[in-house]
């Protein structure tokens, strides 16, 4: 019984490790369809002109989830609620947070993005757009750096810090 008990302990340690491992892998994943939905937002709203909401509605039929998801979350609720833009882009990008693999720098530029967005003329809103690209470019950069360092760590620290409590415990 003993050893039933701590195989399931390193299993599950071992899975433990692969989760982060697999965060570590989708981040870069997500932050690059978010530059995508940004780039599809400018062409939206500079050269269609279109309303936020249906900006948002073309993007979220454009891109994979959770990306699209967050989209279309936006959208729908602009076009439910008459509630304070700042508010509803807050819970929906907290929502998309929790959904997603980003981290919470990814959270902030998102946060600060919303709080220009809707605000300035097309050029002074393509400009908060090409701003917030570079800000998650360069944390894609990061992004793709964890993965590469850490990414195969994380596995392998799973099933060795599951082993190694195991051969204490014995």
């Amino acid at each position: 019984m003993k050893w039933i008990g701590a195989l399931l302990f390193i299993i599950t340690t071992t899975w433990l490790g692969f989760e982060w491992s697999n965060k570590l892998t989708k981040r870069p994943k997500h932050i690059r369809q978010l530059i995508n939905a940004l780039q599809v937002l400018e062409a939206e709203i500079v050269y269609s002109q279109l309303p936020l909401p249906d900006a948002f509605a073309s993007i979220a039929r454009q891109l994979p989830s959770p990306c699209a998801h967050f989209f279309q979350s936006v959208s729908d609720k602009m076009q439910l609620e008459s509630s304070d833009f700042d508010q509803l882009w807050v819970a929906c990008v907290n929502d998309y947070i929790e959904q997603s693999s980003l981290s919470a720098s990814e959270q902030e530029i998102l946060l600060q993005f919303g709080r220009t967005l809707g605000q300035h003329d097309f050029t002074q809103q393509q400009k908060h757009i090409q701003l917030t690209i570079k800000h998650l470019e360069r944390e894609l950069e990061d992004a793709r750096d964890d993965q590469e360092r850490y990414g195969k760590m994380a596995r392998n620290l799973g099933f060795l810090m599951g082993l190694f409590i195991v051969l204490l415990l014995i």
